[in-house]
């Protein structure tokens, strides 16, 4: 199962991309999930399944560092 994403997450995948980062941007939720190559620039869609199998960990969470001044 995809642990929760939100847009601007970085994502580290187990195998890298052609230009030899490991590490994804994510652009676009949905049934598909839209990553940016960090290194490349480069844009894929991925399935929510097909992610499942090729995330190794989540590198940082856009909202987690956040802090509330309420």
């Amino acid at each position: 199962m995809l642990p929760e994403l939100n847009l601007n997450d970085v994502l580290r995948l187990k195998k890298p991309h052609p230009c030899g980062s490991y590490d994804w941007k994510v652009v676009r939720l949905g049934a598909d999930i839209g990553l940016i190559c960090c290194q490349c620039g480069r844009k894929v869609l991925l399935s929510r399944r097909e992610l499942s199998k090729r995330l190794k960990q989540i590198l940082s969470q856009y909202g987690s560092n956040q802090i509330d001044n309420e």
